[in-house]
C-alpha cells in the first residue's frame, strides 16, 4: 500500500511539474499576445479566394493546384518566412505517375484468367514461371519465417492474408489476442511485398478474401471512368509485381489454401503479359522555415494538404473548402502569428516547418515523399508533426458542443504529447476535445488517412486535427460560405498554442510508445 501511495504522489509532483513547463514558458514568452493575429476575417478572405471556383478543385498537378501553389508561396513572401530549401526554392517537386488500368491476359497451365473478373492488379506486369511458390502467409519477424528453407530468387510466391495462430486462440507473433501489423491492411500489403522483393521474388499472388471487394470496387471506378492509380514515380522500375486473386482463383492454384499454411513448391507454369501506359504528372509541396533561435537543428512540422478533387464530369468544381482549403488557411494565418512573435524578438527555440503537401487525394503522396525519399529536414530531428485536415465544419452525426474537435494520434507515440495538447487547451481554449476517431476499432480508420501518418510511422509523435466528414465531404457543395469561421479561428489558435509550446519546452518529446 505504502508503495501505491508513494506512486500517486510521483504521478501527481509530475503532472504538476508539467503543467509548470506549460506556464512558464508561456509566462516568459508570451503566445497569448500573438495568437490574436489568427482571425475569422482573415482567415475568411483567404479561403474565398483559395476554394473559389478559380483555383478549379486543385487537382494534384492540373492548372488549378498551380494556382494554389503560387498563392501559398506568394504570401510565405510577404511575411519574410524564408523557403525550406533556401533562397527563392518554396517548391519540392514530387514526381508522379498515373498508371492506367493494365490490358492483357494471364495463365495457370492451360487455364486463361480473365482480369477483372478472376483477379485484379493495376500496373504492367510480365513474367513466365515454371513454378508457384507459396509462402503461407508470407510473414517474416523475430524468430517465425515463411520463407525459411526457401529461395524465392526469380520466382512468383503465393501469399494469403492473416497471420498465424495458436490451438488457444492466441497469436504466435504477439503471443496475446491482439493481432500484428501483419493483419493491418493499412501496412500488410506493403509489409508482404517490401519482405517478398527483399527475398528476390518477381512477382506475389495474393488473397485477401475480406478487402477484395474493395480492390475491385476501386478497380471497377478506375475501368468507368478511364482514370488511373497515381503513385510515386520510381526511379528504376524493380519489375516486381502483384497480383490480387478471388478466392476461386486461389482454390484452382491450391484447393486447401484456406487451412494450410505450410510453405510448399506448387508445379504449375504461369504466364502474365499485362502492360500499362504511363502519364507524368507534374506537382510539389510547398515548404517554408522559420528557424529556432535556440534550437534550430530541431524541427516542428505543421502540416496540411494543398489539393483537392478537381472538377467532375458535367463541369460543377469540388471547392474543397473544409477539405482541406480550411487547413492550408489555418497554417497561413499560424505562419503570420509565429512570424509576428519572431519580429518582436520572440521567436519559437526550435524551428517551424509550415508543409503543404500535395497528392493527398491521390493516397498521400506529397507528405510519403517528404518522409520517405526526401526529407528537407532530418527525420531523426523532427520533433512532432501537427496535422490539419478539414477544421471548419461541424459533424452532423456528432452530439454535444459545437466548440469540439476531434483528436486522432495524440497518444499513440508519445504520452508526453497527449498531455500537453490536453494542458494547453485547457490553459488557452477549452474547446472540447473528442477522440471518437482516435480508437484503434474505428472503422473508418482515420488515424491512416491523412498526411500525419507517414510521420507517425516513421516514430514522429503525431496529432489530427479533423472536424469529421459531412454531407458535403469531396462534392460540389464543398464551399466557403459553409464554413463556421468563429469554429476554424478556436480550432487554428489551438495548433498556434500547441505548436508554441512544444518548440519553446526545454526538452524535446519523449516517445515512449509504439506506434500501431
Amino acid at each position: 500500500m505504502k508503495k501505491v501511495a508513494l506512486l500517486i504522489v510521483g504521478l501527481v509532483l509530475g503532472c504538476n511539474s508539467s503543467q509548470k513547463t506549460v506556464e512558464e514558458t508561456v509566462e516568459k514568452i508570451g503566445s497569448e499576445t500573438y495568437v490574436e493575429s489568427i482571425t475569422e476575417v482573415d482567415l475568411k478572405e483567404h479561403l474565398y479566394t483559395y476554394a473559389s471556383d478559380e483555383f478549379e478543385g486543385r487537382e494534384t498537378g492540373q492548372p488549378g493546384q498551380k494556382k494554389a501553389v503560387a498563392y501559398i508561396k506568394a504570401y510565405y513572401q510577404k511575411l519574410g518566412i524564408p523557403a525550406a530549401k533556401g533562397g527563392d526554392d518554396y517548391f519540392q517537386k514530387v514526381p508522379l505517375e498515373v498508371m492506367k488500368l493494365p490490358v492483357g491476359s494471364m495463365s495457370i497451365e492451360d487455364t486463361e484468367y480473365v482480369l477483372g473478373e478472376d483477379f485484379l492488379t493495376f500496373s504492367s506486369n510480365q513474367g513466365s514461371f515454371e513454378e508457384i511458390l507459396y509462402v503461407g502467409y508470407g510473414i517474416e519477424e523475430g524468430d517465425y519465417s515463411d520463407y525459411q528453407n526457401i529461395d524465392v530468387v526469380d520466382k512468383l510466391v503465393l501469399v494469403k492474408a492473416g497471420e498465424p495462430m495458436k490451438e488457444d486462440g492466441t497469436y504466435v507473433l504477439s503471443g496475446t489476442t491482439e493481432a500484428s501489423a501483419w493483419s493491418n491492411m493499412s501496412e500488410a500489403i506493403e509489409k508482404r511485398n517490401e519482405l517478398a522483393k527483399s527475398k528476390g521474388a518477381k512477382g506475389m499472388l495474393y488473397l485477401d478474401a475480406q478487402n477484395y471487394p474493395r480492390f475491385k470496387r476501386y478497380f471497377d471506378y478506375m475501368k468507368l471512368n478511364d482514370s488511373g492509380q497515381m503513385s510515386i514515380k520510381k526511379e528504376e522500375e524493380d519489375g516486381f509485381f502483384q497480383i490480387f486473386l478471388t478466392d476461386g482463383m486461389a482454390k484452382s492454384i491450391l484447393t486447401d489454401i484456406e487451412t494450410n499454411s505450410k510453405p510448399t513448391v506448387i508445379d504449375k507454369t504461369t504466364k502474365v503479359d499485362l502492360k500499362a501506359d504511363n502519364n507524368q504528372v507534374d506537382s510539389e509541396n510547398v515548404a517554408a522555415i522559420l528557424k529556432g533561435s535556440k534550437k534550430p537543428d530541431e524541427y516542428v512540422v505543421l502540416s496540411s494538404h494543398l489539393d483537392h478533387i478537381g472538377v467532375t464530369a458535367d463541369g460543377q468544381v469540388n471547392n474543397g473548402a473544409d477539405d482541406d482549403g480550411s487547413g492550408t488557411v489555418a497554417l497561413l494565418e499560424i505562419a503570420e502569428a509565429f512570424k509576428k512573435a519572431a519580429d518582436a524578438g520572440h521567436g519559437p527555440e526550435r524551428s517551424i516547418v509550415f508543409l503543404h503537401v500535395t497528392g493527398e487525394e491521390k493516397g498521400l503522396l506529397g507528405s510519403q515523399y517528404y518522409t520517405d525519399q526526401e526529407p528537407i529536414f532530418p527525420l531523426a530531428q523532427t520533433v512532432a508533426n501537427l496535422n490539419i485536415d478539414m477544421i471548419g465544419r461541424i459533424d452532423p452525426k456528432r452530439e454535444g458542443d459545437r466548440n469540439y474537435i476531434y483528436l486522432i494520434g495524440s497518444d499513440k507515440l508519445s504520452t508526453e504529447l497527449h498531455e500537453l495538447s490536453e494542458e494547453v487547451n485547457e490553459k488557452y481554449m477549452n474547446i472540447e476535445l473528442d477522440y471518437t476517431y482516435n480508437d484503434e476499432n474505428d472503422p473508418n480508420r482515420f488515424y491512416y488517412r491523412s498526411d500525419h501518418y507517414n510521420f507517425a510511422k516513421n516514430n514522429i509523435p503525431i496529432i489530427f486535427y479533423f472536424n469529421g466528414t459531412h454531407d458535403d465531404y469531396h462534392r460540389p457543395g464543398d464551399t466557403p460560405d459553409k464554413i463556421n469561421y468563429d469554429l476554424l479561428q478556436n480550432r487554428s489558435r489551438l495548433v498556434f498554442h500547441t505548436a508554441w509550446e512544444i518548440a519553446n519546452r526545454e526538452a524535446r518529446l519523449i516517445v515512449d510508445k509504439t506506434a500501431p
